[in-house]
């Protein structure tokens, strides 16, 4: 059940990367366009997360404590995403993100909290991590290296403050009503943000509410369910199994767009696939 939800996390995070980036084409990537776009996704994920919790709202001061972290983390690797995204090296980060989001959950299960390294996990790691970097090629700019070095750090503390979130033994909520906090701070701190700019503010185009929507619906549910994962799956296992999965995810859709995946996509998809049956075949 538990690797059903991974699997359905994947899925959304492979399509909310078309979403992020179908906005930024529209409304420009600047600080209060990525501000917009961070308040109006997560209001539309709170309210999402909401209604799974039944419209009841939890609260602890260690949650409210990890849900302001967390919504930090989030805006600042949203922000560096937009930036980088503007940079046009796309392989160089897709290769930061995706690498930072399976290494840093990888080891800090293992350093911290004591997750078995196995023969399967390792195999796993360096055969998603070759994957990654069969599709770089060189892009026309390496000037935004800060943006790519900051998606490494803060998409990988995500799995890292979920892991945190899940083992402490402080006094917190269910998994539901973290991510509803979590939500909640991230509309608070990105509409201070803007409120602060509130002369350089301008609405998202209209033909990009859809992506600002549908990205919040799926970044806030599919966090949501790895979150509840998180609690029965070590990180080592979930956290590499989600990267090659989203790699998998987004090249098959590529398929369907315009720019069709090449070679390197399909190798990479291939090595990817093989790296996730590490983790089922190999004790």
């Amino acid at each position: 059940m538990y690797y059903v939800m991974i699997l359905a996390a994947v899925v959304m995070f492979g399509f909310q990367f078309f979403l992020n980036d179908d906005y930024e084409k529209k409304n420009g990537n600047n600080l209060t366009s990525s501000m917009m776009f961070i308040f109006g996704s997560s209001l539309v994920g709170f309210v999402i997360l909401l209604g799974i919790n039944k419209f009841r709202f939890e609260f602890t001061y260690y949650t409210l404590f990890m849900a302001v972290v967390t919504a930090l983390n989030m805006m600042a690797c949203l922000f560096c995403s937009m930036k980088a995204l503007a940079r046009i090296n796309l392989s160089l980060y897709s290769i930061f993100s995706m690498l930072g989001g399976m290494l840093l959950p990888f080891f800090a299960g293992i350093l911290f909290y004591e997750e078995k390294l196995t023969l399967g996990k390792i195999l796993c790691f360096i055969i998603v991590t070759l994957a990654l970097f069969v599709t770089f090629q060189k892009g026309k700019s390496a000037k935004g290296f800060i943006y790519y070095a900051g998606i490494f750090v803060f998409n990988g503390m995500s799995g890292v403050l979920s892991k945190i979130f899940q083992e402490s033994t402080f006094e917190k909520t269910s998994a539901a009503g973290y991510s509803v906090l979590s939500a909640l701070m991230t509309v608070v701190i990105a509409g201070i943000i803007l409120l602060f700019n509130i002369k350089k503010v301008s609405l998202p185009k209209r033909n990009s509410f859809l992506s600002l929507a549908g990205y919040g619906f799926l970044n806030k549910v599919a966090n949501y369910l790895l979150l509840i994962a998180l609690a029965h799956v070590p990180a080592s296992t979930q956290y590499p199994m989600v990267t090659g999965g989203v790699m998998i995810v987004s090249t098959v859709l590529g398929f369907f767009t315009p720019n069709k995946p090449g070679k390197r996509e399909i190798i990479s998809l291939v090595l990817a696939f093989v790296g996730i049956m590490m983790l089922v075949i190999v004790p």
